[in-house]
């Protein structure tokens, strides 16, 4: 096994290109870092480009596995010293794993009710954490995916692929526009229950969430807008009994998104 021991070896350069959101975008590949989240993407039968590992740092009989079965499948995987190796992480400390994978691709119009029940709405979300951190929550609930309404965030930002904990590759992700959202969910007869600090109805004391059913959240700077509000069939408010006026957008996703599922539960057994 040959090791690549210097970092300006020409293979590495795609690898580092990629901390960079423009490089991302433009080539549809991203990092996946640490033993759990390749695993996933794998499990998950992602499209994976290829694989730098250090055999000095992996003490992982899992992860060797992978690589053996990623090598015999094709995948390009390459053995790197641990100083390279470290050059390329981008966490302290690293594994010693990380896979370059092409982002999935996903469509409105290749969701329905049949496909996608119920999930999560965003609108204009800002930071990649808490979109990563919505994404693990909606996988626990086994909710069907989110949908990101007029958004700039980066889906493949390393934030959100080690928050997801390997949601990413699980779940859908769109990204479309309020008006396009409007529409489609209009056409398949979805309910869509949104959240405002100014609602009067406490979350608590909605009886039943219907199917099918989209979580409509605000932005975190602004919230919902008088156009979203209207496009509600139910706004409920979280109490906020302390000093602050908000929840963190993943929190407050992950209260409703419980909720929503005992409820629905509830409705449907």
């Amino acid at each position: 096994m040959e090791l690549i021991s210097s970092r300006s070896n020409p293979k590495l350069k795609l690898v580092r290109a990629l901390r960079q959101r423009k490089v991302r975008q433009e080539t549809s590949l991203f990092l996946v870092e640490g033993i759990r989240h390749v695993g996933e993407a794998i499990e998950a039968g992602a499209s994976l480009e290829a694989i730098y590992y250090s055999p000095e740092l992996l003490n992982s009989d899992f992860a060797c596995q992978l690589i053996d079965s990623q090598s015999k499948a094709g995948v390009a995987c390459y053995a790197t010293t641990a100083e390279v190796f470290d050059s390329l992480a981008d966490k302290e400390n690293p594994q010693g794993i990380l896979a370059v994978a092409r982002r999935p691709e996903s469509h409105l119009t290749d969701l329905n009710p049949a496909n996608f029940p119920w999930g999560v709405a965003l609108v204009s979300p800002q930071d990649p954490g808490n979109l990563g951190a919505i994404l693990r929550t909606i996988d626990a609930v086994g909710a069907s995916g989110v949908l990101l309404l007029e958004s700039n965030v980066d889906v493949s930002h390393p934030s959100v692929v080690r928050a997801s904990m390997g949601a990413l590759f699980w779940r859908p992700v769109v990204s479309t526009s309020f008006a396009e959202f409007i529409g489609w969910a209009r056409q398949y007869s979805y309910h869509l229950y949104g959240t405002s600090a100014h609602a009067a109805l406490d979350f608590r004391q909605v009886q039943v969430y219907r199917s099918p059913r989209i979580l409509l959240l605000g932005s975190e700077r602004e919230g919902l807008t008088g156009e979203q509000k209207a496009a509600c069939e139910c706004l409920v408010s979280l109490p906020m009994l302390g000093h602050a006026t908000s929840l963190n957008l993943a929190v407050a996703a992950g209260v409703m998104l419980y909720t929503m599922l005992e409820l629905g539960l509830r409705r449907d057994g």
